[in-house]
């Protein structure tokens, strides 16, 4: 179905449009592999996503988030997670 709108064409169908797309594929690789090497340092100090959450000052469903993968974090969140897990920041980004 098209709809013509003060003169634009607007299709119906815009959820292949490149644009709309969330995350690229390729993204999602470097995110899930930073949230993992996160997931994997959290549990290794036998922390709970609430107790990172509160020692780096975000929000649990944020650290969620990252260690699904689903969040693009900022260097100064990561900078943050690292420094509540006391590791370097580049250990969390190591094999990427």
């Amino acid at each position: 179905m098209v709809l013509i709108v003060c003169g634009h064409m607007i299709s119906e169908n815009v959820k292949f449009h490149p644009m709309n797309k969330k995350r690229r594929p390729n993204r999602d690789v470097y995110l899930k592999k930073v949230g993992r090497t996160i997931r994997e340092a959290r549990k290794a100090k036998d922390m709970s996503q609430e107790s990172l959450a509160l020692v780096s000052g975000l929000d649990r469903s944020y650290v969620g988030g990252v260690e699904r993968g689903e969040r693009n974090l900022s260097i100064l969140n990561l900078k943050k997670i690292a420094d509540a897990l006391d590791v370097s920041a580049s250990i969390l980004l190591e094999g990427l």
